[in-house]
């Protein structure tokens, strides 16, 4: 007889490590509320998706990139989402988890502006090292520009793309000393409305 849908196994119980992994780590249903700002109600909507789509229990990196490319089809959309798995794999072993998932989904669709600007910041420090580099905002903007498909022209697209990433790099260098530090980063994120409003969209009012 199948479980009920709201039945106690399914409620405190979600194995959130890959299956390939011997032995399981089974988490609570309200710890992943206390870790998120989800219901336990979406928590659980949630992960009878993310179980239907990925019965292995994780999202590889081939399979992320294959679901960014139905959502940007007339570009290429390779490479910004590898830098975004890289961002979702919290613990960086190239499998992003159910909880790894519902985290990085709290802070942007939940999150403060904070939250979302620090969030971005680990995008764009493609190294870890803790700061952006022109080269690394350089290859953000390439990805950026494949994924909308506006490399018709290669050699005029690469000059628009090094333009671009050098007027947005000496906005965010607020010292100028060939580097932004996720200070410089947050301070001149959070004095442009363009870009506050834009993570605003996505903010608690919008719901999942």
């Amino acid at each position: 007889m199948a479980t009920p849908p709201d039945s106690p196994i399914e409620d405190v119980m979600f194995e959130i490590e890959p299956s390939r992994v011997p032995k399981h780590r089974p988490v609570a249903l309200e710890d992943l509320c206390r870790q998120t700002k989800f219901t336990r109600q979406e928590i659980r909507v949630m992960y009878r998706g993310f179980k239907q789509e990925c019965p292995e229990g994780v999202v590889h990196e081939d399979s992320f990139k294959d679901i960014y490319a139905k959502f940007f089809p007339h570009g290429n959309s390779s490479l910004y989402a590898h830098y975004v798995f890289k961002a979702f794999d919290v613990n960086s072993n190239g499998a992003i988890s159910f909880r790894d998932l519902l985290v990085t989904l709290s802070t942007l669709l939940r999150g403060s502006v904070y939250e979302k600007l620090r969030w971005t910041f680990k995008l764009y420090d493609i190294n870890g090292d803790g700061c952006i580099t022109r080269s690394e905002l350089g290859e953000i903007v390439l990805a950026i520009h494949e994924l909308m498909g506006r490399r018709a022209h290669q050699v005029e697209d690469d000059r628009k793309c090094r333009e671009q990433a050098d007027r947005v790099f000496r906005k965010l260098d607020l010292n100028q000393d060939g580097v932004i530090t996720i200070e410089e980063f947050m301070e001149s994120c959070l004095k442009d409305e363009v870009i506050t409003k834009s993570l605003q969209v996505l903010d608690s009012g919008t719901g999942l």
